[in-house]
């Protein structure tokens, strides 16, 4: 039953992806699905797996190293996205499990994953977070703070940024969120819009997505988190 539902899910994502970027007049391959797999073990990720994804998107650190290392293993392709916060003490594991870093929101992290990949002479693609909706209790970049903050990750630590995230607001309407963020990019010659999950792909499509974060649409409700918010 499992395999069933979420198969279908998955292919009605696709075809509203496909949807989207026909509507914006934009190529479905310049359109990455990860799949969001947090709190779902390797019973449900392999249907998911076999009907074709290869990019899947996890929130914790932890998690991650606990399910996917026998999955990378016996699956030949997958990337694996981390779009969860990261903490710096946990850059180091970072580097080594994952092929991009959705959350660069800090000077410290900055710090640290330059040592990482510098030691590890691996280089995951990074994007820094944008808090575009100013929300305390968010990580994040503030917009007026990410020209700098750029420029800092390039200059100071040497980094390379291939782009950016946000988060809209839930009581807001996502738009402007993605049109804030797709700006702050284009001037910043970044060529990557990691925006928009399950509730609002489309809109992110429309706005220059790059990079899409679906998890429920695709796997369903999720299960009750076996990690805590401590162990990212």
């Amino acid at each position: 039953m499992e395999h069933t539902i979420t198969t279908s899910g998955l292919e009605r994502v696709r075809a509203e992806i496909a949807r989207a970027c026909r509507d914006a007049g934009r190529n479905v391959a310049d359109v990455t699905l990860a799949a969001v797999s947090k709190t779902f073990g390797a019973d449900a990720i392999e249907p998911v797996i076999a009907a074709g994804q290869r990019v899947f998107g996890e929130n914790r650190v932890q998690e991650a190293k606990a399910k996917w290392p026998p999955l990378l293993q016996k699956h030949a392709g997958l990337k694996l996205h981390l779009v969860g916060p990261l903490q710096s003490n946990k850059a180091k594991e970072a580097v080594v499990l994952f092929d991009a870093i959705h959350s660069l929101d800090r000077p410290s992290l900055c710090e640290a994953l330059a040592k990482e990949t510098a030691k590890q002479g691996r280089q995951p693609l990074l994007f820094v977070e944008i808090n575009t909706g100013a929300e305390p209790q968010k990580a994040g970049v503030l917009p007026q703070d990410a020209d700098a903050f750029l420029a800092a990750c390039r200059e100071k630590y040497g980094l390379t940024i291939s782009g950016l995230m946000c988060i809209p607001p839930l009581d807001e309407a996502p738009g402007p969120h993605f049109a804030l963020t797709a700006k702050i990019a284009r001037r910043n010659g970044l060529k990557l819009l990691s925006m928009g999950m399950s509730a609002d792909f489309v809109t992110a499509i429309t706005l220059g997505a790059t990079h899409v974060r679906v998890g429920s649409a695709i796997f369903g409700d999720r299960p009750p988190l076996a990690f805590r918010p401590s162990e990212r």
